[in-house]
């Protein structure tokens, strides 16, 4: 990896050994950097807060060899990622204003992908991972990866089950508790569609009476217009004298007509004046014809008043017209046939609940079955490594117990409690002598011993989910002494068959390390610089000197740092 601009680190390569890594320093160098850099790499969380300050921006760049057909190969050349001989290339920057961006074998890849491919790559075990494991729920979904398919399958049906369980008592409970509200419903929708039906509207009914009803309002002036409009038209019958328009058009056209051989175009206005005669007569017709029709007809008017006013009352509650009120009575009735179904979809839910819950219970069973089978062994399996780290009687049981509940289901002749992974609740139990009874981990271990059973847990998960690289982050806190070597001896044979990076504080631990790292630290009076260093030969005697005594000349402190060196070798 090279680190650039992120925390107290200003330019540094990390350079990691195929096998054991150790990194070391003082505290505050900024080993824990080392630790973010490689996270953020793997898609982790972006904190501009982490960006040097005076850096405009935090960049970390890696190279992960991935074999070819791997699933992780596989994906990144999905991404349109390039294998560099091998090797996958990866940069992430993350800005001070908060950005961040990723690249993936050349090419520009969300961070999301970065974070797919960690779990095929790198597994981080840290003090947060192993203060997580003190909960009974973290430790109940340790077992279920340790277990693998025989848990996971089991659980997936499980699960699905129960994600439809609660989707159907869901609906059931909202029919049931809100029956009275949806009878309200049901009866308000009844009478708006009765009201509806009673007054039969049609589309459009609502405009057209309002038209008749302007023309029978208005019947004597209408008529008393077009009786005017016709005698200025085509004339009095009782009035001889009088001039009217049609009379006036037939002179002028008689009169262009005796002439209109001289002049085409006078000829041609002759046509015109004889189409307007033309018009007129018609329209004179139409109004003599709506004269006589028009009818001032006061009970008629009444129905259609009456008929209007009934339909208000529909627009004035279901719609702003009668088409309005029309689509609201269609959705209506489909609604009400909907409210009108809940009994018979109340009866069908209770079925389904009642099947399901049965269906529940069997896959519970099941997947304790599983449980207890892998609990076994993976207990068994701890106890083994615990062995190896300098805890020889120790033993490690996990316990499974269900919590009764008269709302529960039936599991193995009792009802309990259950929830989506499960009837189960699992911890892990920690007897560190053969008197001892057996206790949670969180009580009945010491910081050390603690410590160390976390790392046999981790262990156990490497040997069961193996993935090519693990990081182990000051997971020996507490330990020291003989423990501390015995810890430093279980990593390296680990290290045989996957690359460990391991940031310590212990010179036992680092010992063992195929290669010895420290983050330096240098203050020139206003900035502080951090660098990482390869130690060999005599400077990794002064590193391990100045970790064992705090003085890196101390001769005691170098012999003892000699005499571990020695028994690393001899030991691994």
């Amino acid at each position: 990896m090279r680190i650039r601009s992120l925390g107290v680190i200003d330019d540094a390569v990390v350079e990691l050994s195929p096998g054991f890594t150790a990194v070391t320093g003082e505290t505050g160098a900024g080993k824990t950097m080392v630790v973010t850099s490689l996270g953020l790499l793997l898609g982790g969380r972006a904190d501009p807060a982490l960006v040097r300050i005076g850096a405009k921006s935090a960049v970390v760049e890696g190279r992960i060899t991935v074999p070819a057909g791997t699933p992780a190969a596989v994906r990144a050349e999905e991404a349109g990622a390039e294998l560099d001989d091998g090797a996958l290339l990866i940069s992430r920057t993350v800005s001070a204003e908060g950005r961040s961006r990723a690249h993936l074998g050349g090419r520009s890849v969300p961070v999301g992908l970065l974070g797919e491919l960690a779990d095929d790559l790198v597994a981080v075990h840290g003090q947060t991972d192993q203060q997580g494991l003190l909960r009974p729920a973290r430790q109940r979904q340790a077992l279920d990866r340790y277990a693998g398919d025989a848990v996971s399958v089991p659980l997936e049906k499980y699960a699905a089950a129960h994600r439809r369980f609660r989707a159907v008592a869901a609906e059931l409970e909202e029919l049931t508790t809100r029956a009275r509200e949806r009878a309200q419903e049901a009866d308000l929708l009844r009478f708006g569609l009765d009201e509806i039906a009673a007054a039969e509207p049609q589309p459009g009914e609502d405009a057209e009476l309002a038209a008749e009803a302007e023309r029978l309002g208005h019947a004597e002036a209408l008529a008393s217009a077009a009786t005017t409009a016709h005698r200025g038209l085509a004339g009095d019958p009782e009035d001889l004298e009088g001039v009217d328009a049609a009379t006036l058009v037939a002179g002028a056209h008689r009169a262009l007509e005796a002439v209109r051989s001289h002049d085409p175009a006078l000829a041609a206005l002759a046509d015109r004046i004889g189409e307007v005669g033309i018009l007129l007569s018609d329209v004179a017709g139409e109004l003599a014809g709506y004269a006589d029709d028009i009818d001032a007809d006061p009970l008629r008017l009444a129905v259609v008043e009456e008929r209007r006013a009934a339909l208000t009352q529909l627009t004035r509650k279901y719609g702003e017209d009668i088409s309005a009120v029309l689509a609201w009575s269609e959705q209506s009735a489909a609604r009400l046939t909907e409210l009108e179904s809940d009994d018979d979809r109340i009866g069908e839910l209770t079925a389904e609940r009642d099947a399901l819950r049965g269906e529940l219970s069997g896959l519970a069973q099941a997947l304790t079955d599983a449980r207890s089978e892998a609990a076994q062994r993976f207990a068994d399996a701890v106890t083994a490594e615990l062995s190896e780290l300098a805890m020889p009687h120790a033993r490690v049981s996990i316990e499974m117990r269900q919590v009764e509940d008269p709302d529960g289901i039936e599991v193995g002749g009792r009802t309990v409690a259950y929830g989506a992974s499960g009837v189960d609740e699992v911890e892990l139990l920690l007897a560190p002598h053969p008197g001892a009874q057996p206790r949670p981990i969180a009580k009945g271990a010491s910081g050390g011993e603690l410590s160390r059973v976390m790392l046999a847990v981790e262990v156990v998960f490497a040997g069961s989910a193996p993935v090519p690289t693990y990081l182990f982050d000051e997971v020996d806190a507490g330990v020291g002494g003989k423990a501390a070597v015995e810890v430093g001896r279980r990593l390296a044979r680990l290290a045989r068959s996957a690359q460990v990076v391991v940031v310590t504080h212990l010179p036992q631990v680092a010992a063992f390390a195929d290669r010895h790292l420290v983050v330096e630290k240098t203050n020139d009076g206003s900035v502080t610089r951090s660098g990482v260093q390869a130690m060999e030969g005599e400077d990794r005697v002064r590193e391990l000197s100045r970790m064992l005594a705090g003085q890196e000349d101390s001769q005691l402190a170098r012999a003892h740092a000699e005499e571990l060196l020695e028994a690393a070798r001899s030991g691994n």
